[in-house]
């Protein structure tokens, strides 16, 4: 993989968690044990839908080892949970929605004991009509899965006459696209160690994307006090959405309770496939109809989402996609209706992205589709609608200003890979099976949790007793990176060095609540925050040198070891030395010096849940190579051009890109957890393809496009879902580019490039 940088600054450095990965030192959150330490296990239903008649424990509970078997009746709080609505049972008593329904969990000595347990539980069902389905939930005479019907949520957004919008078109792009069911596939499954403390508290090491979301929920289930709870939340082996909803979480917890010993659980990759979080699946039909100049007049769409048995936040997935199908181009009217649909299928929720991957699919298929029809080249068809530096947001809405779409634009216009498919076609290869293209997508994509929804944000920065300088954050970090960035900010931003720092992060006693680990938005407030915390923190520490000193503080500097003297020039520790190392300053400050911020992530004055007001840009071009003969698709090159401004750590930025963009390889090509009568056909990943380094092995080029309009005080933006996002629509582009053939459903089916000769009746009988 290779980084352009528009400024020709370079820092690469070795990630402060990256030796213990790559050695394998590091203990993983469900690496973690504890003396005296129960296994736990849940039993979940059998059926995708059916009534519970009865539950017998009895046989199982006096199995020799087995210290607790509870079931619906021994939650003492709330059963139920979600983060935005608290729809799925904790354990379910009356009815099952889903093969993944917890129905009751045990705690035994041992993993076998566990087990056996779980067989032991007799459960008597009704089973009841399965809505296998978004259509058949809808149906008139459909079963109700909850009281309140099979709608999760409804939204709509127009602007103008959409009829009228049609009337003036001279040409009209019909077609309805089809996205799939999308495993996280994260290396670590869903798990955790539970342990109740010797003061009646609860310490929960389970990773999890927000720890003090689920410290809210625990509370709720549990009905202890938020503060009888620490939620210890990272380092987690990958998430992607995945782990940011209540996993285990509940069992485990209610099971350390009951027994009063430590609890572990931990998911098997068939029972993560079976009770975890998956893409939600969506059909997203359009109706685009431009001028004969090419410009926009009328855009209509509707997307339908299967969000299985219970909320989670489909509701907020299906605002993003709302949003992100009218994304960054200009329209004359606008109609776009959207439906999230309980069924019983897998549950579907957060997943990296956050219904843009879908929404950018359909967009960009729309976008080359009617390029096509009016003769127009695709890249300049683009341009002609694309919105402008200073335009509203997709709702006509006030966002940051930004001229990162016209940015990247030009970026992919001039990069070789689009400048290749501009050249004449080179002749017939030598293997007339094998046929290149070259095709390119344009994505925008919203940061933050958007207008209407809790998004705080913030820090603390602490000059600990034992000298060192702790940044204490409530983030997570997933594997994306985000220590290394935080560290990069530290030296870069303050003139710290590693050995001066200690970085506190994923541990609810010992940070400040600075939001949810989602949405591409940590490495901006983290950014931020340090941006508010460095005149008081500095402040802070230079007050106190200069009493233990005797000295101005406009002689002083904060620098690395320590507190520096000025030279002549005022330039700083570059010519001038140390004074006083941070140790000593701690031992004789006699008060602890700190700095804490607490702030929102910025939002839209739109009133509208969900809109966004910080954007990203990027756009994607892939060169494809497609075997006829099999129907098989490699991805030969990529080229990223992504403005999100300031590049804080070059290897995470490169990381986060390629990691989405491989990502993005399987949603396209290979991956999809396929269901039949609300059951899982691939149950593990011996039938779920995700790909592999053969698969991934193109070239990978990205372009950071690091200027930011001036007066943008929002800093860095987040790439850790951008590279996922316009993958799939580029790579189906490149794919018509090679064979003619315009594709709209996801994964590609093979079946669909083939070439298929046909024979004459005289050709066969010939034969």
């Amino acid at each position: 993989m290779l980084l352009n940088r528009s400024n020709g600054k370079e820092r690469w450095r070795v990630r402060p968690d990256g030796p213990d990965k790559v050695t394998g030192k590091l203990a993983y959150l469900t690496d973690r044990t504890a003396p005296g330490m129960l296994i736990g296990r849940v039993l979940r239903s059998r059926y995708p839908h059916a009534r519970i008649l009865a539950i017998r424990t009895d046989k199982a509970k006096q199995l020799p080892g087995v210290h607790a078997v509870l079931t619906h009746m021994d939650v003492p709080g709330l059963n139920g949970y979600g983060i935005a609505i608290q729809d799925q049972p904790v354990l379910c008593w009356d009815r099952v929605r889903y093969v993944g329904d917890a129905v009751a969990c045990v705690a035994a000595e041992t993993a076998q004991q566990a087990e056996q347990a779980l067989a032991l539980i007799e459960v008597d069902y009704e089973e009841l009509p399965i809505m296998d389905s978004p259509s058949k939930a809808m149906a008139a005479d459909a079963v109700k899965l909850h009281a309140k019907g099979n709608i999760l949520h409804q939204t709509d957004f127009a602007r103008g006459n959409i009829e009228e919008g049609f009337a003036g078109c001279v040409h009209i792009v019909e077609e309805t696209y089809i996205s799939p069911r999308q495993m996280h596939a994260y290396m670590e499954t869903e798990g955790g160690l539970f342990v109740p403390e010797a003061d009646g508290r609860l310490t929960v090491h389970s990773p999890t994307q927000h720890g003090f979301m689920d410290r809210l929920q625990l509370s709720r289930i549990t009905a202890m006090p938020e503060t009888a709870i620490r939620i210890l939340s990272s380092p987690i082996g990958g998430s992607f959405g995945g782990k940011d909803e209540l996993n285990v979480q509940p069992y485990g917890a209610l099971l350390a309770l009951k027994t009063n010993r430590p609890v572990k659980i931990h998911n098997s990759r068939q029972e993560s496939v079976r009770a975890g979080l998956k893409r939600h699946p969506m059909t997203i039909t359009m109706k685009t109809g431009i001028d004969g100049n090419g410009s926009i007049l009328a855009h209509q769409v509707s997307i339908t989402a299967d969000t299985g048995p219970y909320a989670t936040l489909g509701a907020e997935v299906l605002h993003f996609a709302t949003e992100h199908v009218i994304g960054p181009y200009r329209y004359g009217t606008l109609d776009v209706q959207s439906v999230s649909v309980y069924t019983n299928n897998g549950m579907s929720g957060e997943f990296r992205g956050f219904g843009g991957n879908q929404a950018i699919f359909a967009l960009e298929g729309q976008m080359d589709r009617l390029a096509e029809t009016c003769g127009m080249e695709p890249w300049a068809f683009r341009l002609h609608n694309m919105r402008r530096k200073d335009d509203p947001g997709p709702f006509g809405h006030p966002i940051a200003p930004t001229d990162g779409a016209r940015q990247v634009w030009e970026a992919v216009a001039a990069s070789p890979l689009w400048q290749e498919k501009q050249q004449s076609k080179p002749s017939a290869p030598a293997q007339p099976w094998l046929h290149t293209g070259i095709g390119a997508a344009f994505i925008m994509h919203g940061a933050g949790l958007g207008a209407g929804i809790p998004d705080p944000a913030g820090g603390r920065l602490v000059l600990a007793r034992d000298g060192v300088i702790e940044a204490q954050f409530g983030y997570e970090e997933c594997g994306q990176g985000l220590l290394a960035s935080l560290e990069l900010m530290l030296l870069e931003q303050f003139g710290f060095a590693p050995s001066d720092l200690r970085l506190v992060i994923g541990d609810t006693d010992a940070v400040p609540d600075s939001g949810s680990t989602t949405a591409s938005r940590a490495t901006t407030m983290m950014w931020k925050s340090l941006q508010q915390l460095k005149p008081p923190f500095i402040n802070g520490l230079l007050g106190a040198a200069a009493e233990l000193l005797a000295l101005p503080e406009e002689r002083l500097s904060v620098g690395a070891g320590g507190i520096w003297s000025k030279g002549e020039a005022g330039e700083g520790n570059d010519s001038g030395e140390l004074l006083l190392c941070y140790k000593a300053l701690a031992d004789g400050a006699g008060r602890e010096i700190r700095a804490e911020t607490k702030f929102a992530f910025p939002a839209t004055t739109y009133p509208r849940t969900g809109a966004h007001y910080l954007y990203t840009f990027a756009a994607v071009v892939a060169k494809v190579e497609v075997n006829t003969l099999t129907g098989r698709v490699h991805v030969l090159e990529q080229y990223h051009a992504v403005a999100a401004g300031p590049v804080i750590n070059p290897q995470g930025y490169l990381g986060q890109i390629e990691g989405g963009s491989i990502m993005a390889l399987g949603y396209t090509l290979t991956e999809e957890a396929l269901m039949e009568e609300g059951r899982y056909m691939t149950g593990n990943l011996d039938s779920y393809f995700i790909p592999t380094i053969k698969d991934a092995n193109g070239m990978v080029h990205v372009e950071a496009i690091e200027e930011l309009p001036e007066g943008d005080d929002y800093g860095p933006r987040g790439v850790g879902e951008i590279g996922s996002v316009g993958v799939a629509p580029a790579i189906l582009a490149a794919v018509h580019d090679a064979t003619g053939r315009r594709l709209n459903k996801l994964p590609i089916d093979p079946l669909e490039l083939l070439n298929r000769p046909t024979f004459s009746v005289k050709a066969v009988r010939d034969l």
